[in-house]
């Protein structure tokens, strides 16, 4: 099960350049399930996704770079490319009373989609993703709006969202 919230976010005042990072490239073998292909920086994967916004079931399976290579030909083009901050975050959470440490994942969106930055923040519980205290520079949680969920973003530009 994926429990996550996802966030539009300002920026201006992270130094990117301080956290570690990876390249993702992803393609869409079908949209409705989910089933993607992902390439992030030399590991690859296959990923099944139910519906759902804040929770829902994901299941990943390691691939081989050829069978990428092959589940990447059959997207008809439908790929996005980003890079992922990985940006350390300590809140006090209420529900646990105590400080919770997460990882926000910052994705930079290149191509069509350039302009485009969300933060998306996984957690253990539903519980624990309402009680999220999202840092300043979260702007806009945009959990709940599936214009947001990468799927639906194919063949858009970042105007378009």
């Amino acid at each position: 099960m994926e429990i996550e919230k996802k966030y539009l976010v300002d920026t201006s005042t992270l130094h990117l350049a301080d956290y570690p990072r990876k390249e993702l490239m992803q393609g869409y073998v079908l949209r409705d399930p989910v089933i993607r292909a992902r390439k992030e920086d030399d590991k690859y994967y296959l990923t099944v996704k139910g519906k759902g916004l804040l929770a829902r079931e994901e299941m990943n399976l390691e691939l081989s770079r050829d069978a990428f290579d092959t589940l990447m030909k059959k997207t008809d083009n439908a790929i996005i490319e980003k890079t992922r901050y990985l940006i350390p975050y300590t809140y006090y959470s209420d529900f646990q009373m105590s400080e919770r440490h997460v990882t926000i994942e910052l994705d930079v969106f290149k191509g069509k989609l350039s302009g485009l930055i969300l933060a998306e923040v996984e957690f253990d519980s539903t519980e624990e993703a309402r009680e999220f205290v999202a840092p300043s520079w979260f702007t806009k949680d945009v959990t709940n709006d599936s214009r947001y969920q990468n799927a639906n973003m194919i063949g858009l530009t970042f105007d378009q969202i």
